[in-house]
């Protein structure tokens, strides 16, 4: 699940933010942010595909770097989202 998560979250990065033909460049462990890929404004963007495509809910609180900052932060945080038995974890 994680990899159709990274795919899906990649596929929207590349379409929105990149402005070249170089979305593969980018680590599953870059920072977005430092990269200078998304910006604030990038995030609710970001946010909001999240919360269309994978129907779930991001919390003001959950929007921090550990779980928006990265594509690997990102899958991990949509796949504690979708997992009930995982949601313990988001309240660590």
């Amino acid at each position: 699940m994680k990899h159709d998560i990274s795919l899906a979250v990649r596929r929207f990065i590349g379409e929105n933010f990149l402005f070249r033909d170089d979305g593969d460049a980018i680590t599953h462990d870059a920072s977005l942010l430092d990269a200078g890929i998304i910006d604030s404004t990038g995030v609710l963007e970001l946010v909001c595909f999240l919360e269309t495509t994978f129907g779930i809910e991001v919390q003001d609180d959950e929007m921090l770097p550990e779980n928006l900052d990265s594509i690997r932060a990102i899958a991990n945080y949509v796949d504690r989202k979708l997992d009930p038995r995982k949601k313990l974890e988001l309240v660590a």
